[in-house]
């Protein structure tokens, strides 16, 4: 048993196919199954059940992936210690980052991190929560950057700042008047949230117990908060927004947000990591450049009351 025929086990049970779990280990469909062959026959067991398309493990196949993926894991990390030992700064950060916070964080420290080590590559996909953490149980994710607790079994969360919420209005709201917001106070029709799958959906629900999503004869939910700032500003109506996405907004823009009455709502955004990972220094680094790069206020505790939602 060889630590490359676990990788071509893995590997055929992340894609499911043969040819194409090939194609992403760089060899030959032949040399991949005349491989696992070889594993299955030294072990004594079956795999993969190959008369289902796509193939499934079998039930023993299942276990011996979950063992192979702790090996495969462990190996990279003599690798990983002696480039630690060396002071090396290098290698592939595999990062995925919720849509409410890419479009505002990624620019603020992307550039600089980069041309302080610029022989580490970082590769940044976009995704909801609940994927990120599926793949990083499936080391297809060395981290992701999300709204934390979660608390998920093997997952490490290492909260980086706070954000707090804001009510953003549409021009002559009537709710403008106002110098805070109650949320008791909106219409239904008249607020905008994030299509289902999208965490900051859930909060602000959670928030401000809504469940619909714009005037009664228009159902509008969108993917991005772009789009939801963009409906309040041309048609009616509020939406909610994180702290960052209301840094860059226009001196305009920004007398139509409202904090909200009392204590202000705040999430808490965390790096998150498989408890095996081990670029331990690499996660440093990053959780250093991410914290430097935005408002100091935010990286505090206190900055407002943390809401967990389920």
């Amino acid at each position: 048993m060889t630590i490359q025929q676990l990788e071509y086990l893995i590997a055929v049970d992340k894609h499911r196919h043969f040819g194409q779990a090939a194609e992403s280990c760089f060899v030959t469909q032949p040399t991949l199954s005349a491989q696992l062959s070889k594993l299955e026959r030294d072990l004594g067991v079956i795999l993969f059940d190959r008369s289902k398309m796509p193939v499934i493990p079998t039930e023993m196949g299942r276990q011996v992936i979950d063992q192979a993926k702790k090996v495969v894991s462990e190996s990279k990390g003599i690798f990983e210690l002696i480039a630690h030992m060396k002071g090396d700064i290098s290698g592939v950060i595999k990062l995925g980052i919720i849509p409410t916070l890419a479009p505002y964080l990624l620019h603020l420290f992307i550039r600089k991190f980069l041309v302080k080590y610029p022989h580490v590559k970082l590769q940044v996909q976009e995704m909801v929560t609940e994927e990120v953490v599926k793949k990083l149980k499936n080391d297809e994710l060395d981290l992701g950057i999300v709204v934390t607790p979660l608390l998920e079994s093997g997952i490490v969360e290492k909260p980086m700042f706070y954000e707090k919420f804001y009510a953003y209005l549409s021009k002559d709201h009537p709710l403008l008047k106002e110098a805070v917001f109650h949320p008791e106070k909106v219409q239904k029709e008249d607020f905008w949230v994030l299509q289902q799958g999208h965490c900051f959906r859930d909060q602000v629900i959670n928030l401000c117990d809504q469940t619909q999503s714009g005037p009664t004869n228009f159902h509008y939910e969108s993917g991005s908060l772009e789009g939801l700032k963009n409906m309040v500003n041309r048609y009616k109506g509020v939406t909610l927004l994180p702290e960052l996405a209301t840094l860059e907004l226009s001196e305009e823009e920004k007398t139509r947000l409202r904090p909200f009455d009392g204590d202000s709502p705040t999430r808490e955004v965390s790096i998150i990591l498989n408890r095996s990972f081990l670029k331990q220094k690499l996660v440093e680094l990053l959780f250093k450049e991410i914290t430097s790069s935005i408002p100091q206020e935010m990286t505090s505790r206190a900055h407002g009351k943390v809401i967990r939602f389920k």
